[in-house]
């Protein structure tokens, strides 16, 4: 069984870089992490890889920096890695990043299973699963907690939706989005540490692509667009407030009426 896992490198610090004029992060600039969602689906492929004697195929999309987090999928046991680098990918949003990476998917080899983490700690949005599913023509299922049982045709697994468990059946091959509390992430090996520097990871522009044209592709094309990206201000003012419990919730309430909160 083929699995492919959809991973991003993502800010390690709320001090972000943005490209004034387009609002994009400047994702070459300041330290970077792997997205701690995207820790469980790796985890969940590799547990299915132990169980039905598969490989596991990490994909990401970004600049060159965003190789550290393909290795760190080696490093937890990920077979092969691909990284979507190219300038004109850049800026792209939920849509053109389903399309790229669909595009990068299909070109690479076919796959049984497309796992991706339920979010993501950038964007927060929570669609590149469902829209990378629409794009490839295969089922989805979010919110995945177990899988039960594969075959060659279907997939039996256990969905939380709220405070419900479902259990649901899906032709193969399909998509999931894993559930971030369904599968506590393994620790990175040191010997799979090692291997991993020594592994090749496969690079891919928009000239290795079936579709060449530049506007499906980054800022081109993506239907919506950043019209502004800002850190809140900071200031170092404090107010103190003494008295009885009396006096200090009628200096709260009217701390709070004057900054009209309420």
């Amino acid at each position: 069984m083929k699995i492919a896992v959809c991973i991003k490198q993502v800010p390690a610090s709320s001090e972000i870089e943005t490209d004034q004029n387009t609002g994009v992060l400047i994702r070459d600039r300041g330290p970077t992490r792997i997205n701690p969602y995207d820790l469980s689906a790796i985890e969940a492929a590799l547990q299915l890889k132990e169980a039905y004697n598969g490989s596991v195929t990490s994909f990401t999309m970004g600049p060159k920096s965003a190789e550290a987090v393909i290795a760190y999928s080696f490093s937890m046991g990920a077979d092969d890695g691909v990284l979507l680098s190219d300038a004109r990918f850049a800026g792209a949003d939920v849509y053109a990043t389903a399309y790229t990476l669909a595009q990068g998917i299909c070109v690479s080899d076919h796959y049984d299973l497309i796992l991706c983490g339920s979010q993501t700690t950038d964007g927060d949005t929570g669609q590149v699963g469902p829209a990378l599913a629409e794009q490839l023509g295969i089922p989805h299922i979010y919110g995945v907690t177990a899988v039960d049982s594969i075959n060659e045709t279907q997939i039996l697994l256990t969905q939380q939706l709220g405070n419900k468990n479902m259990q649901l059946k899906a032709a193969m091959p399909c998509l999931l989005v894993i559930h971030p509390d369904a599968f506590r992430p393994r620790l990175p090996s040191l010997k799979l540490k090692l291997m991993a520097a020594k592994k090749e990871v496969k690079k891919l522009s928009m000239q290795d692509m079936q579709e060449k044209n530049i506007l499906k592709y980054g800022l081109k094309g993506s239907p919506t667009q950043v019209e502004r990206v800002f850190l809140p201000e900071r200031t170092t003012y404090r107010q103190v407030l003494t008295g009885d419990g009396d006096t200090l919730a009628l200096e709260i309430y009217n701390c709070v009426k004057q900054g009209r909160l309420i």
